[in-house]
């Protein structure tokens, strides 16, 4: 700071008092009430499945029980931005119109800071922002007349490309380095944000020349780079060109069209993934608010970590993400390399397939806004898209081509993550196939996946079971309560059979309080009662989980609520009911009644005492979830 001071701590209080933490964290993840006056989403400083980042507005705090990271609104700009902590106040108090003052060591006034001083992101978002405001109205000149016509030709008036903030890269070697330069950015500056770059004679010039111009922004609406695509035929260079990597602008996390799409993704649930900025452009006029793009790289890993944040659908339990592809070979490609990428996505996945191979944007066109939106509406899971396209590669009308293709695609089913569509997909597989069991299928995949694979003798043998989504969320819920509440989780808790639970970090946890004595017996709660489950739990990843389960607040509405406890261990011996409910219904129709009738009258008379029990327990579950 030397040159211009400090801010004055009077100044930094009301810049935290008047930046509400939930808002600015919001502006980056989809946050959820977590109870206790508490609100949670998933953590954006490393990947994770379930939420475990914590934000406390009444103090103005944020937490993260996955990683560590914590501190107030402050800190979180620090590390979300990579910006120092005066950066970061400076930052917050732009965004809630705060005039800062500065001092010296001696509390003397030193005036507002020299711009040339200001932080280095702030300086080059500024200049992107002015690169971003050059570009827009150079369409306007006639060297731009191909720009606009290019637009126009696409269904894009004047109005939408004032709206998405197109622009224009004239022809000149340095228009807009001389333009930038003039208003006092530097050499150095433009360079390291990608806006221009060195000749081959040393000389600066821009990056851009003769193309129509994209701005792209962050998640929170700053211009962070462009992306620019060739009109010139006798233009040497790709169709489309980007920003190269800068401390702004990371081709792998930037997704074209997130800050008009965000509040959008998280209230409707869904994120429609497009290949360009005009299919975004496109889907947005036609009503599909959810499109976004990557810009310059295939669609990864890292873009998913942002939409996961957005649409938190580990914890809903709810959330899709729409990939269109074109219906042609190479359309078909992308969607195995996205479904292989995508395994990583807990959310449903669909793929939105126009068979004549038109993108969003020609689709408007040709169709107009409403066949854009059915495009959408047509959704096909991912998985039944590529299950049918590779199994078009096979004879189904043979032995050895059933065969074949079995052995192809049951590796695919392996991959779906989300275990409880496994048997749903094995019988859409069968079906497909053709004279093949869903049984066959199934044991194809556990053998895959190693679910059927023999027991290690240095240890008891585990049965693996494949845990549902919803089921693992009431289990989370029931073992919360034996470490939070034991008092009241009680023998309730402790009389949960250990086959109710399907995660098997949830099953160890149960057994650890039930080998420290029962969450009945518990003589001690708090930090004391976690000790002493933790000696006894054997799993380490359940271990690593336990302090976040302690302090993750349950999802009654009051504290310590008995009903709700009761309620949740109620719906968690309904769920495990239900599971022998529907493998006994399995082997009954597998039975001949004539032949076995002894037997099958056993099995019937236990399939009507299972299932009234089920019966009463989802009477007592009701009240308390509030179903």
């Amino acid at each position: 700071m030397a040159g211009r001071g400090r801010i004055r701590a009077a100044d930094i209080a009301l810049v935290r008092e008047r930046s509400r933490i939930d808002e600015v964290v919001g502006e980056h993840l989809q946050l959820k009430r977590a109870g206790g006056g508490s609100l949670k989403g998933l953590c954006p400083f490393h990947d994770e499945k379930s939420p475990s980042f914590h934000v406390t507005p009444a103090r103005n705090l944020f937490h993260c029980f996955g990683c560590g990271a914590g501190g107030d609104v402050i800190s979180f700009v620090q590390q979300i931005d990579h910006l120092s902590f005066t950066e970061a106040v400076e930052r917050l108090a732009g965004r809630a119109d705060i005039d800062l003052r500065y001092e010296d060591d001696g509390g003397r006034p030193t005036g507002a800071p020299d711009r040339a001083q200001a932080g280095q992101r702030a300086r080059l978002v500024a200049a992107n922002t002015a690169a971003a405001e050059f570009y827009a109205e150079q369409l306007r000149s006639p060297e731009a007349a191909p720009a606009r016509q290019f637009l126009a030709d696409r269904g894009f008036d004047r109005q939408v490309a004032v709206d998405f903030g197109c622009g224009f890269a004239p022809g000149g070697w340095d228009g807009l380095t001389r333009h930038l330069r003039a208003k006092g950015y530097t050499q150095q500056e433009l360079v390291l944000g990608g806006l221009a770059k060195e000749s081959s004679r040393g000389t600066l010039i821009d990056r851009f020349h003769r193309r129509l111009v994209w701005p792209i922004r962050d998640i929170t609406g700053d211009v962070i780079g462009f992306g620019a695509r060739k009109l010139a035929p006798d233009d040497p260079g790709p169709k489309y060109l980007n920003t190269p990597d800068t401390p702004l602008y990371k081709k792998s996390t930037v997704l074209y069209g997130i800050e008009r799409a965000k509040r959008d993704i998280a209230k409707r649930h869904q994120a429609v993934v497009v290949e360009g900025y005009t299919d975004v452009m496109a889907c947005h006029l036609a009503g599909v608010t959810t499109a976004v793009a990557s810009c310059g790289t295939a669609f990864g890993a890292e873009h998913i970590g942002v939409l996961r944040r957005l649409l938190m659908d580990q914890d809903e339990f709810r959330g899709e993400v729409v990939y269109t592809f074109d219906g042609d070979a190479a359309g078909q490609a992308a969607a195995m390399k996205t479904f292989k990428e995508d395994q990583r996505f807990v959310a449903q996945t669909f793929v939105a397939v126009e068979p004549d191979g038109r993108d969003p944007c020609e689709l408007r066109q040709e169709h107009g806004d409403a066949a854009v939106r059915d495009l959408v509406a047509r959704r096909t899971p991912l998985i039944d898209f590529v299950l049918r396209t590779t199994l078009a590669d096979y004879d189904l009308d043979t032995v050895e081509g059933r065969v074949a293709a079995l052995d192809r695609t049951a590796p695919l089913l392996a991959q779906v993550k989300d275990h409880a569509l496994r048997p749903a997909y094995a019988r859409r597989l069968a079906g497909l196939i053709g004279d093949t069991d869903e049984a066959e299928v199934l044991e194809r995949v556990r053998r895959i996946t190693g679910e059927g694979s023999a027991p290690s003798r240095s240890r008891p043998r585990v049965p693996k079971r494949t845990p549902d989504d919803a089921a693992v969320a009431v289990e989370r819920e029931a073992v919360k309560a034996a470490l939070q509440v034991p008092e009241i989780a009680g023998p309730s808790f402790d009389a949960v059979p250990a086959e109710a639970y399907t995660d098997p970090d949830h099953a160890a946890v149960a057994a650890a309080v039930a080998g420290a004595g029962g969450a009945a017996a518990a003589q001690v709660t708090g930090p004391a009662w976690l000790d002493e489950v933790a000696a006894h739990c054997d799993r380490e990843t359940a271990r690593a989980m336990l302090t976040a389960l302690a302090v993750e607040p349950l999802r009654s509405v009051g504290e310590a609520d008995a009903g709700y406890v009761s309620a949740v261990l109620a719906r968690l011996e309904e769920m495990h009911t239900n599971r022998q409910v529907a493998a006994i219904k399995g082997q009954l129709q597998r039975m001949n009644p004539v032949e076995q009738g002894d037997a099958y009258m056993r099995l019937f008379t236990q399939l009507m005492a299972l299932e009234q029990k089920a019966i009463s327990l989802r009477k007592r579950a009701i009240g308390g979830l509030g179903e």
